[in-house]
């Protein structure tokens, strides 16, 4: 069972961390960078896993997972970059990715994003194992439901035993949102992540998010697993787990800042290289 105190506190840290630079153990430092559809994120950890700094921006330079504006990628990971090493005095290395389950062909792509902001990509994981490096759960099911794709990661034993994803995210609430209101993709974005409205348009894009359940229902089964534990962008709208936990029969929970689990736990997984 996730420890939600423990979860809630840590990511308070990270949350914090993109205003202030935290006190930090070490002379070594980890980054995560997790290029995702709707924002790019860097999360800077030190040797103690313990969150120092982070940097994110609004992007649309991948869809479902893949890189389809290689310079503009590259351009903003380095701008990210450069603003943490500027924040901190002193230059990042050691760098982890992530890959939505079923997207490995471009793990090399997104290498050489990591590369050309001068990283070293030291450990390359699969995103809903990344995000359980932030809950250490040990049985259960973790789905990571980000701009692009669902994706869920089955653990059994404290290891995963299945990782699967499909292409459906909060891009496609987004697409909803703006036919029913008739605004812009931009606008509705704004209104997807403002708090005050999540009530009002839940009803909305509510059949979204229930073939988003039915996607994990397909995979989980319910006699085995108890829990389902939700982290991504999307899992920020209010409600979420109600509806996840009606399509699946199973016990649905999420931390008070799931928006950035993933990357604090694609940090969590760099490995510092020697020297």
């Amino acid at each position: 069972m996730m420890d939600l105190q423990r979860v809630n506190a840590y990511m308070s840290k990270v949350e914090e961390s993109e205003k202030n630079v935290l006190p930090h153990e070490g002379k070594r430092l980890k980054t995560g960078l997790d290029l995702g559809t709707a924002y790019i994120v860097l999360v800077v950890l030190d040797e103690n896993n313990q969150p120092v700094a982070c940097e994110k921006r609004a992007a649309s330079v991948l869809r479902d997972g893949v890189v389809v504006d290689y310079s503009g990628a590259c351009r903003i990971v380095r701008e990210l970059k450069e603003k943490l090493e500027e924040r901190l005095g002193e230059e990042l290395i050691d760098c982890a990715i992530a890959m939505p389950a079923g997207t490995e062909s471009s793990t090399r792509t997104h290498q050489y994003v990591a590369e050309s902001a001068g990283f070293e990509v030291t450990n390359i994981v699969d995103e809903p194992t990344a995000a359980n490096a932030i809950y250490q759960i040990s049985d259960g099911v973790v789905v990571d439901i980000g701009g692009g794709t669902t994706g869920l990661a089955i653990l059994h034993d404290g290891k995963v035993v299945q990782i699967e994803d499909e292409p459906t995210g909060g891009t496609h609430l987004s697409l909803v949102l703006a036919g029913n209101y008739h605004v812009s993709f931009a606008e509705a974005e704004a209104i997807k992540q403002d708090y005050a409205r999540h009530k009002e348009i839940l009803p909305v894009v509510r059949p979204v998010l229930e073939k988003m359940a039915t996607i994990v229902r397909k995979y989980v089964d319910p006699s085995k697993i108890d829990t389902i534990y939700l982290c991504g962008g999307t899992t920020c709208l209010t409600g979420i787990e109600g509806i996840f936990e009606k399509v699946t029969g199973i016990h649905t929970v999420k931390p008070a800042n799931p928006f950035l689990v993933t990357p604090a736990g694609i940090a969590r997984n760099c490995i510092l290289s020697e020297g």
